[in-house]
């Protein structure tokens, strides 16, 4: 036992635990406070007349605005981010604050919204709720976004531009209904896709849909090294959870999100934006 004391004492073991260390404290740090990646994607829609031109649609989810990782004025860097890559579309998954267990500062709801009105594209931004929405104030939310000009879809569809877009509400907190926003997008004209929160709807979605594009994993959060994580928080568990992902002639796209929940940490994930490019058939 002395042996082995002693040689944990040695000062050439500290100093390699001390780097080691403060390497994985830097890899926390640059994980959890960098400045989003952005992955694109091209995806055909099912249902968008030929010859229209392509619409690029902007997905971010999980911005879990909440201390001490997600500001306001962070997530005004990243709206203007976001701003710089001209999307046509901004659609937002839900989930935009957080209620961390380790949160330093929990902001209001105009607080939270504010930056999000400064969101530029020309077919405008579309938000559905996540769980934490529901269990933070989504009246109040909802309230925010509306008076910031921000479309809420909330099991409900709508045309806008040449896409059909039906809002799917948060299937976590067993508030989905897919059945009324399939029957309102039938009536409508236009490509084809669903926004909502959770993945774990796309099994659910019938082909003439041709994409859904989601959030609420935030890819693990906590990953592993050499990829997958602990929890998926989906029922399915990898099937979806994270990135793009093609079953027959639908396919999913679930971001790791902007932000954090239970805990401000993030390692070996970061945080995304997704830029689609939304084609016709040929």
């Amino acid at each position: 036992m002395r042996s082995i004391l002693r040689w944990l004492l040695r000062p050439k073991l500290f100093a390699v635990l001390a780097v080691l260390g403060a390497g994985i404290s830097f890899k926390i740090w640059s994980d959890t406070m960098g400045s989003p990646e952005v992955h694109r994607a091209a995806v055909t829609l099912r249902g968008m007349a030929p010859g229209t031109p392509p619409i690029t649609a902007a997905l971010i989810s999980d911005i879990h605005v909440a201390g001490p990782d997600m500001s306001p004025a962070r997530l005004a860097r990243i709206v203007a981010q976001i701003n710089a890559l001209r999307p046509d579309i901004v659609l937002i998954a839900g989930d935009l604050v957080s209620e961390k267990i380790l949160s330093t500062h929990a902001y209001t709801a105009a607080e939270i919204v504010a930056p999000l009105a400064g969101l530029a594209a020309p077919l405008g931004v579309v938000v559905v709720p996540g769980n934490h929405d529901h269990w933070f104030d989504w009246p109040a939310l909802e309230r925010e976004l509306h008076a910031h000009g921000i479309r809420v879809l909330q099991n409900e569809a709508a045309q806008i531009g040449p896409l059909v877009i039906g809002g799917v509400d948060d299937a976590y907190t067993r508030r989905d209904d897919m059945p009324p926003v399939l029957a309102q997008m039938r009536a409508m004209q236009g490509g084809r896709l669903i926004l909502t929160h959770s993945p774990d709807v796309f099994p659910q979605v019938p082909g003439e849909v041709s994409l859904v594009l989601a959030g609420h994993t935030h890819c693990g959060q906590i990953a592993y090294p050499w990829g997958g994580s602990p929890a998926t928080m989906s029922r399915y568990g990898d099937r979806f959870a994270c990135g793009l992902h093609r079953e027959g002639s639908r396919t999913v796209i679930t971001s790791a999100g902007l932000g954090t929940s239970l805990a401000p940490v993030r390692l070996f994930t970061q945080a995304e934006i997704w830029l689609v490019e939304l084609t016709a058939p040929q």
